[in-house]
């Protein structure tokens, strides 16, 4: 199928399904009079609590998926787009768990590249390959939240100059027609200009001998994933975050999984949703759906704990990443520069699922051991701003009990009575993983989409109406409203750096958020020194169901992860924000503040505490 925008194929999966909501394009226009005049709203979760709670074993959905991360969300999109009717699920919010805590990536692996030629392993090629053309599918579906990214291996012994340059182009080479820029060498003069804090020698006193520099992608993993959600929406599909499966129900004759009982945590109401296949995409949690279905399920899924670690902008440039080939563990470890900071890591240890994981202070001090030996200045614990662990959903490999040799694949399981489960996997491969979820739904359940999946030439919600210059014209277009110390509403330049922070956020759509600052007066900025806006939680509020001060913190904005103390500063007002647009009371807006605090604190940035305990 040729390239369209999501208009045209959301038209063909809503005519199928019934619904109201077709996707129209874009049309956005600020008059003399100050009115706007959107038309392609997602439907409000009220509307889509609704549409879930009137299926009935007759007026069933085709498809119900438990989870709302990147393969859950990117599932749900397929489906709908392929005409089916479709429902999802998310117990916390969308990207809550693993999805938004990821290296913030998008690349084919070139750590498996060099285990596949040493091991002469084509499950790795295979996985490399795959990603790769994955890798190019994000960059082209989601411009506005993904990037080109070099990054720079360096050379300490010129025996390793042609070892990775080689490496390198492999990796170019297997990208093909899809590569991003040629890998390439640089010597070390070059580099040091290049990467002004890389170190002119290494930890055993080798002098730097240049650096090879390959290019993969970077993305703001969290609203890719809201991104995901929105557009499935836009097509026809229910979704509701919030919502906990609490129990699977099965065909008392047949035995065979029809749906599933929900409790939705913002109504308190408990209801079932009926479906012709179920499908569990809930990442590390993929067997306790498993074990509701069947007491009796072997483990299919090992967790694996990464941590990483955020630092100021000044530890690396703002357009080129790092690697540090080879750690005590013998994993890599990435310094990149992600959304004017410095983030660093991962690591990689078996860990139990958990819903809300925490590092571990030998885990950050490993990464600042690594990256400190390839640095002209030192990191120190309290450059640290924030601190987070992520859980790897990894399928099992009986061959092998160290998480980091298990191969990151995917794997598709139909089980006796019916749930599919998808499990393994990684971020880059999600619209690869849903597509062979679907295929599978539809055999299983003898489904009849109204065309095939169509995915791959998708645009996400956000890149309709995207060019790289958007920022410009709403740097022009429109002011923010600010409120004085007086009480006064007074106007406020749209500077340039909160204009491109709108633009790679929203995407086409960040002129609906200008608006709200403009018109509404939320255009006051909610921490010292971040282009994050107030009138962002407003649009959060009502456009891409951000439910809780944490869905707004953590995954609508990024503050929880770039700075733990500045993301604890704007709580109170995003809180407040919030309580307007939701209608809170004082003890929810309480509890709303409690919650956050709490889960800021497994951030572990050196001074969290004081913040969260506002003693700033």
């Amino acid at each position: 199928m040729t390239r369209r925008g999501l208009r045209a194929l959301a038209l063909t999966a809503t005519a199928a399904v019934g619904t109201l909501y077709a996707v129209q394009a874009r049309n956005a226009a600020f008059s003399d009079a100050g009115a706007a005049s959107f038309s392609d709203e997602v439907p409000p979760r009220a509307t889509q609590l609704g549409v879930l709670k009137g299926s009935s074993p007759v007026s069933q959905f085709d498809i119900l998926v438990i989870g709302g991360g990147a393969t859950g969300c990117g599932i749900a999109v397929d489906a709908a787009t392929r005409g089916l009717r479709t429902a999802l699920v998310e117990r916390e919010d969308f990207a809550a768990g693993t999805s938004s805590r990821s290296t913030k990536l998008v690349h084919g692996g070139v750590r498996y590249l060099e285990k596949a030629v040493k091991n002469a392993d084509p499950g790795q090629l295979k996985l490399v390959y795959e990603a790769l053309k994955e890798r190019a599918t994000i960059l082209q579906n989601a411009p506005h939240l993904t990037a080109p990214l070099p990054t720079m291996m360096p050379c300490y012994s010129w025996w390793e100059i042609p070892y990775y340059y080689a490496g390198m182009k492999l990796y170019d080479l297997i990208a093909w027609s899809r590569v991003l820029h040629l890998s390439r060498f640089h010597s070390a003069s070059e580099s040091r200009e290049m990467f002004p804090t890389l170190a002119a020698s290494s930890p055993d006193g080798r002098s730097l001998k240049g650096t090879v520099v390959y290019f993969d992608g970077q993305m703001n993993d969290a609203r890719l994933n809201v991104s995901l959600a929105c557009t499935a929406a836009l097509a026809g599909a229910a979704v509701l975050n919030h919502a906990e499966v609490v129990g699977l129900n099965k065909d008392e004759t047949t035995g065979q999984v029809t749906g599933a009982r929900v409790r939705d945590a913002v109504s308190s109401q408990t209801f079932d949703v009926h479906a012709k296949v179920v499908i569990n995409a809930t990442g590390p949690f993929c067997d306790s759906i498993r074990k509701m279905s069947d007491g009796e399920a072997r483990p299919m899924v090992t967790t694996s704990s990464g941590v990483h670690v955020v630092l100021p902008d000044y530890f690396s440039p703002d357009s080129t990443g790092l690697i540090v080939p080879k750690t005590k563990d013998g994993r890599v470890v990435f310094m990149l520069p992600w959304l004017g900071k410095t983030i660093a890591g991962t690591t990689d240890a078996e860990a139990p699922p958990t819903q809300r994981p925490e590092p571990h202070e030998d885990e950050i001090s490993f990464i600042l051991d690594a990256i400190n030996g390839y640095l002209s200045v030192p990191v120190r614990r309290q450059d640290v701003l924030s601190a987070w662990s992520g859980l790897r959903p990894l399928a099992t490999n009986p061959d092998s009990k160290d998480t980091k040799d298990i191969v990151r694949d995917h794997v598709v399981t139909v089980g006796e009575d019916g749930l599919i489960s998808v499990s393994g996997g990684k971020w880059t491969t999600y619209r690869l993983m849903a597509e062979h979820a679907v295929n599978a739904a539809v055999r299983a359940g003898k489904l009849t989409p109204q065309s095939k999946c169509v995915t791959e030439n998708l645009l996400l919600v956000g890149a309709e109406g995207w060019d790289p210059s958007l920022f410009a014209s709403l740097t022009q277009q429109y002011v923010r409203m600010k409120r004085t110390y007086s009480g006064k509403v007074v106007p406020g330049v749209m500077d340039t750096a909160v204009a491109k922070h709108l633009t790679h956020s929203y995407g086409g759509r960040a002129d609906r958020v200008a608006y709200i600052a403009q018109v509404e007066s939320f255009g006051k900025k909610l921490a010292h020194g971040y282009p994050d806006l107030e009138a962002e939680v407003v649009y959060c509020a009502r456009h891409e169901y951000c439910a809780s001060a944490v869905d707004f913190i953590a995954r609508r904005s990024r503050l929880a992860f770039l700075d733990t103390a500045a993301a604890a500063r704007a709580l109170p007002r995003v809180v407040e924000l919030l309580g307007q647009e939701l209608g809170w009371d004082k003890k929810k807006r309480k509890a709303e503040l409690a919650d956050a605090q709490s889960f800021l604190e497994t951030f572990k940035a050196k001074s969290n505490a004081q913040f969260v305990d506002g003693k700033h």
